[in-house]
Parts: C-alpha cells; sequence; structure tokens
C-alpha cells in the first residue's frame, strides 16, 4: 500500500529519501521549489541564473540528505543553501553588479504600464539590486519571503543583533534608493 506522502511531515520524507524512496524525495523538491526560486529570484534578480541556483540547491541538497540533522524546519536549511549558493554567485561574478545595474536602467526605460501592485512589485525588485549583498539578503528573508528575525539570522548564520541592524539599514537604503534612482515615494 504506497503512502500519502503529502501528509507526511518534511522529517519523515527526508528519511525516507536517505533510505532510496525517489518519490519522498520528489515530494521535497514539489513543497519547497517555490521559496527556493523566490528567494534565489530576490537575491540575483536573473532567472536564468536563480533556475541554475535552484537546481544545484536541490542537486546539494540530495547529496547531502543524510547529513541533515533535523535541527532546523527544512525550509529554513534550504533558504540557507539557496542564500550562501546566490552569495557565492555574486562574490565569482564580479561584474555582476554592474550589468545587473545596467539592465535594471535599460528596463526601467522600456518598462511597460502595468497595474500599480505589479508595477511596485517589479520597481522593489530592480531597487534590491542596488543593495549590496548582505543587506539583499537580510531585507529579502525578512521582507519578501516573511521569515521573522531569528529564522533569518539562522539562514544567514549571523547574530539576531546583526540580522536587526542590516534590515533597518538596509531598507533605509532601500528608501533611498526607490526615491532618487526611481523617483518613487
Amino acid at each position: 500500500m504506497a503512502k500519502d506522502l503529502s501528509k507526511l511531515h518534511d522529517f519523515e520524507l527526508v528519511s525516507l529519501a536517505v533510505e532510496g524512496e525517489e518519490s519522498s524525495f520528489a515530494e521535497i523538491v514539489k513543497r519547497h521549489q517555490n521559496i527556493v526560486a523566490t528567494t534565489a529570484m530576490g537575491m540575483l534578480s536573473d532567472m536564468e541564473e536563480s533556475t541554475e541556483i535552484g537546481q544545484q540547491v536541490f542537486i546539494r541538497f540530495y547529496k547531502s540528505m543524510g547529513q541533515f540533522r533535523k535541527e532546523a524546519k527544512l525550509s529554513t536549511y534550504l533558504s540557507r543553501i539557496t542564500i550562501n549558493l546566490c552569495l557565492n554567485r555574486l562574490k565569482r561574478n564580479q561584474n555582476f553588479r554592474t550589468r545587473s545595474l545596467n539592465l535594471v536602467l535599460a528596463q526601467s526605460q522600456a518598462q511597460p504600464d502595468f497595474s500599480k501592485s505589479l508595477e511596485d512589485k517589479d520597481v522593489v525588485n530592480k531597487a534590491l539590486q542596488y543593495l549590496e549583498e548582505h543587506y539583499r539578503s537580510v531585507v529579502v528573508l525578512r521582507m519578501i519571503k516573511g521569515y521573522n528575525t531569528q529564522e533569518a539570522s539562522e539562514i544567514l548564520g549571523i547574530p539576531k543583533g546583526t540580522t536587526l541592524s542590516r534590515l533597518k539599514r538596509g531598507m533605509e537604503k532601500l528608501k533611498i534608493i526607490l526615491i532618487e534612482n526611481f523617483n518613487y515615494e
């Protein structure tokens, strides 16, 4: 009799996947692919690179899931892998920031007229690319993904106080970026 995997806890799915139950790993991917994709997109603002990072996250987790200690929620653990891979990508690619800014400026000049809410979201995503990575990662996790401060601290591997100060400073910088570069108030 086949188990209904959708009713199992993430930790149970991981245990089954470690034992070789492939459908359990497929359920893990199904449950968590959206959070991985949106986190990567928030960090990189590039669909192709975000998709590649998303694949790397699940490959990395698959190879190491036997070492997963189940001390944090699986979504937190996968978000940590996502952020780390994105930060590594940004560090490796020295001119990524310059290319992104040029792309953002080019796109903002020729942006079609969408509804206000879609436009707001698009403008914020573009403005996020101006933030230094350590601010961007905190802002994405707290304000866009909705993690609380403790969860964001765990994902990033930094103290709670550092998370709070980076969030405050990142939001201040983001506000300035929105006003100065996008005439947004």
